[in-house]
């Protein structure tokens, strides 16, 4: 599931102490009155209740859209190109300085993160950026969570959603690479981890990550029949039993591995960065890159045990499903040992932890930050099951025979 971004927020200026235009005197006004939309916007956005907020995430983007040719036509204006084939004689009164509130800085617990002040006009263009490719990875979020309602999507409702969620998570995906190769030619460095080439090039591995699995899920019938059997409103499997197509096994494991490499780059590009103060990345996203990475691989061997299944390989198929369990970090029931005892305590917490999973969805809350690993585990665990049966009863005849 993709990880739950926070919003950054901004303070008030007025372009007009910073810029003059001979050329265009309504730009810096325009720019000004835009700009401040976009801040009141975002400050209402925080203040809204989390199952709210998913709703204004369209406000948001067009709050950007509106804002962004203005703050682009300052950008050309400095470097003294033209903005659609007129020329915009743009004065520097002085250095711009805006603030904006870090969202991926590790915090205090309780304690929001003070806002980080910074010069030149390119802060001002990494941040809105950033804000706007978080918000479409939320948007992305948002679609993915119609697939877990109350009313179980149709096939073409789910496609819908999984396609239009790809089609952002590849937005945000060219944003971070558009603003990792700006930085780069960055005049001076900034103190924010926003401003960082390294985080937004982990940034946009994590969201090219979220948009391979997002390939794989369109046609993966497994976490969908889960989801149903999960989902006590659902009454279709009285009258019609599941569909399960046969999928493309080998192109999906390789799908799974791709979106690994990429989770594990972001988790590896996080890990090693610092602000220019010393503040590390928060620990909530390095957590979920390192999910991402387990779950991503766990479905990888899920795919390698059912074309084994396909081919006959009842054991060799669980082995995978086993192999698929530690990569989530869970005992397999192989490995769970005899005692009963701790059979039941390993499953009485597996369920709670799962219960409560199952509980954020309902309330549209902050759901979803195991990236998928307890959704992941449910579904290799009904295929466990269901072969564990069919190899018992395919090698129970060869028991009797050597007895």
């Amino acid at each position: 599931m993709p990880y739950p971004f926070q919003l950054s927020t901004t303070s008030s200026i007025s372009y007009s102490l910073f810029l003059d235009c001979s050329t265009h005197p309504s730009l810096v006004l325009a720019a000004s009155t835009y700009r401040s939309v976009l801040r009141d916007v975002l400050k209402q956005h925080k203040r809204l209740p989390i199952q709210s907020q998913a709703a204004n995430l369209s406000v948001v983007v067009s709050a950007i859209n509106e804002y962004l040719p203005c703050l682009f036509a300052f950008d050309s204006g400095l470097g003294g190109k033209p903005v659609s084939g007129e020329e915009v004689d743009l004065i520097l009164k002085k250095e711009i300085e805006v603030e904006w509130r870090p969202c991926l800085a590790a915090a205090i617990p309780g304690r929001k993160p003070s806002r980080a002040k910074g010069k030149g006009l390119d802060y001002e263009i990494f941040f809105v950026l950033t804000t706007l490719a978080f918000t479409y990875s939320l948007l992305a979020r948002a679609q993915l969570r119609s697939l877990y309602a109350a009313a179980t999507p149709l096939a073409e409702q789910r496609t819908g959603a999984i396609t239009a969620a790809t089609k952002y998570f590849l937005s945000a995906n060219s944003i971070h690479e558009f603003l990792a190769a700006r930085i780069l030619d960055s005049p001076s460095p900034h103190t924010v981890a926003e401003a960082s080439t390294t985080i937004q090039r982990a940034l946009a591995a994590l969201a090219l990550a979220e948009a391979t699995l997002l390939a794989v899920l369109k046609d993966d019938p497994y976490p969908g029949l889960v989801a149903r059997d999960r989902n006590g409103n659902d009454k279709e499997w009285m009258f019609k039993a599941p569909d399960i197509p046969k999928v493309r096994t080998h192109l999906f494991a390789r799908l799974c591995l791709a979106a690994a490499e990429h989770a594990g780059r972001a988790h590896a590009l996080l890990s090693s960065s610092t602000d220019a103060k010393g503040s590390s990345i928060s620990s909530t996203i390095l957590d979920f890159t390192r999910d991402l990475r387990r779950t991503s691989r766990a479905k990888a061997c899920r795919f390698f045990g059912i074309d084994a299944e396909l081919s006959g390989k009842t054991g060799e198929a669980i082995a995978w499903l086993e192999g698929g369990s530690k990569e989530l970090g869970f005992k397999s029931s192989a490995d769970e040992g005899s005692s009963k005892m701790s059979k039941a305590f390993t499953k009485l917490k597996k369920d709670l932890t799962e219960r409560k999973e199952d509980e954020r969805i309902k309330k549209g809350g902050e759901w979803g930050s195991d990236a998928g690993r307890f959704e992941e585990a449910r579904v290799i665990q009904t295929l466990e099951s269901r072969w564990n049966k069919i190899n018992d009863t395919a090698s129970r005849p060869y028991m009797w025979l050597i007895c």
